[in-house]
This record gives structure tokens, C-alpha cells and sequence, in this order.
């Protein structure tokens, strides 16, 4: 009878993971647990500090260091191969034995399962809230919780890494850097590096990490964000962020200036981007044209247009020569 039960509640369980991943299949969303490795690879916790035994609630363990194929978002079990460690900790259940705490560790309001994810899964499975853990924290700058997608959690974990990078939290509190697309915040990270490559060529001495972001957010983000504020051209685009158009502008900038064939000042970069994205001609017109991959044939005036705002591009004259 025991056996039956148990062999009942898997079958259960895996037929509610079946149907879990079809519902998110045609939801176009995913029912993955959060795999610990592709947060570690964005972001790497500036402390870490060991927190003992915890009560920790059940729906805030949102991952797994290495079993997060054989479960899905909700730690149902999806492989047949989890029967058996599965069953065993059901069945501890109906005989009320007391099992071992699991191991997490944490990062933000989230947790990933070091050691234990079979407990988690029966237990989630069973309906219970809480379950005994040792915990080890890892400590960040931005808040993580269990509401977010994996998608947004990893956007979150590049975010907190790019303040442990720059403090820009510390130099600039009131910034809103937040781009949409994973991967954005590297690339960032490169302006501010070359810009501090910059400045200590001109300054005739080593830039520290906080005078580069500090200046290149003063000089060169800040002039392009007003710009895009000024022209309207998130008006168009309304699921992008100003982060989003800078790296436009950035990218356009680097493709004017080998056009014109010196280097093209951010200002000016971003008065020309804004030009064209804000035009009369289509959405679609307007990105290819960005993207270097034109659809129709300019007409004479256009070109001429065209031209003329070409020639007005001077040399971006970086006046700061010291500090």
C-alpha cells in the first residue's frame, strides 16, 4: 500500500511538469529552473558570509547548482531517473522521519540548492512552506526575488556586477542605466574602460575606476541621454530604455566616424541618430537606415540632406587636457 502511494505521488507530480512545460511552450515562456552557473558567470557576490541554519520559505528557492535539468520551475520532477531518491523522501514523509536540512546558497531574496534538491522538490510537491537549510550568502547591490523570470534575474545579476565594477550607484545615485538585452553592460563596461584609457593619456597619470565613470558619464552618456530626451526618440520605441539608444548612438558614432573619417563627438553623434530615428520615413526605414541596410533609394533631396549633415560633422575637439 505504502508503495503504491508513493509510486502515485511521482507519477502526480511528473504529469503536472509535463503539463507545466507545455503550458509555458505555447506561453512562449520558460519553466527552467535557474541553472547557479549562468548567474555566476555574470556576477561575482563582492562578499560572501556563512549564515548557519536557516528556515527558509520553499517558493524562494528558485535554482539549482547541478540537478536543474531534472526539475522544473517549480522543482516538479521531470526525468524518470529521479524516482528513486524521490520516492525515498516521500516515503519519509508518510512515516514521518526527519530529514537532514538541505544546502542553499543565497544570493539577494533567492536561493539555489547546493545539496537537497529531491527534499525540495517533495516538499514543494507536499505543500510545505518552510524547510530547514544551512545557508551561505552571497552579497550584492541589487535585489533579487523569486517574482522575477530567469531572464530578469540575469539581467539583475549583470547589474549588480557592473556596480561592483564601477560604484556608479556611489558616483552617480540617481543613474538609470538599465538596458533590456543581456550581455549590454559589458560593452559598457568597455566605454568606460577605453574612456579611462583616455584620460589617463591626457592627464598624465593613472585614472582611477570612479574619475573614469564619473567623467564618461558626465561627458558622454549624460549629453546623449539628453539628446534622446530633447528629440523624442524613445517615443518611437517605447519597450527600449535610454540605455538601449546609447549603445545605438555608440555603435552609429564608431560607424560615422570611419564615414567621415575622424572621430565624431557624442553630442553630435546622438543630434544625427536622433535626426534620422525621428524623421518622417517608417520605423523600418528609419533602423535600416541605422543599420547600415536601406530599403528604398533616397530620392535627390534626400541625399543632398544627407550630405549636408555629413559635412557638419567636425572632429570632437575633447577639450579636457588636464585635472
Amino acid at each position: 500500500m505504502m508503495e503504491e502511494k508513493v509510486r502515485d505521488d511521482f507519477d502526480r507530480a511528473r504529469q503536472k511538469a509535463f503539463l507545466n512545460d507545455l503550458k509555458a511552450t505555447f506561453g512562449g515562456r520558460a519553466n527552467d529552473l535557474l541553472p547557479f552557473h549562468e548567474l555566476r558567470r555574470r556576477l561575482n557576490p563582492e562578499s560572501e558570509s556563512y549564515r548557519g541554519m536557516r528556515t527558509v520559505p520553499v517558493s524562494q528557492i528558485v535554482g539549482s547548482m547541478d540537478r536543474f535539468r531534472d526539475f522544473d520551475r517549480t522543482f516538479l520532477p521531470r526525468k524518470k531517473a529521479t524516482q528513486g531518491r524521490w520516492s525515498r523522501i516521500d516515503r519519509a514523509y508518510y512515516e514521518d522521519v526527519r530529514l537532514p536540512p538541505i544546502q542553499l546558497y543565497k544570493v539577494g531574496d533567492i536561493y539555489f540548492v547546493k545539496d537537497g534538491n529531491h527534499r525540495v522538490s517533495v516538499a514543494r510537491e507536499r505543500g510545505v512552506e518552510f524547510i530547514d537549510a544551512e545557508v551561505i550568502e552571497g552579497h550584492v547591490r541589487v535585489p533579487l526575488n523569486s517574482e522575477m523570470s530567469p531572464r530578469e534575474l540575469l539581467l539583475q545579476a549583470e547589474y549588480a556586477e557592473f556596480l561592483r565594477r564601477t560604484d556608479l550607484d556611489l558616483v552617480e545615485p540617481d543613474h538609470d542605466i538599465r538596458p533590456t538585452a543581456l550581455g549590454r553592460y559589458d560593452v559598457i563596461w568597455q566605454h568606460i574602460s577605453l574612456h579611462r584609457e583616455w584620460l589617463s593619456s591626457i592627464w598624465h597619470r593613472a585614472s582611477t575606476v570612479q574619475e573614469a565613470v564619473k567623467d564618461w558619464y558626465a561627458w558622454i552618456y549624460m549629453p546623449i541621454v539628453r539628446i534622446v530626451r530633447d528629440r523624442g526618440v524613445l517615443d518611437a520605441f517605447p519597450r527600449l530604455t535610454e540605455a538601449d539608444v546609447y549603445l545605438w548612438v555608440m555603435k552609429y558614432r564608431a560607424e560615422l566616424g570611419e564615414e567621415v573619417g575622424h572621430d565624431v563627438g557624442p553630442v553630435e553623434s546622438a543630434e544625427d541618430y536622433a535626426e534620422i530615428m525621428t524623421s518622417d520615413r517608417g520605423v523600418g526605414d528609419r533602423i535600416s537606415s541605422i543599420m547600415g541596410r536601406a530599403i528604398r533609394v533616397p530620392d535627390a533631396a534626400t541625399e543632398q540632406k544627407r550630405q549636408k549633415r555629413r559635412r557638419r560633422l567636425r572632429r570632437w575637439p575633447r577639450p579636457r587636457t588636464g585635472m
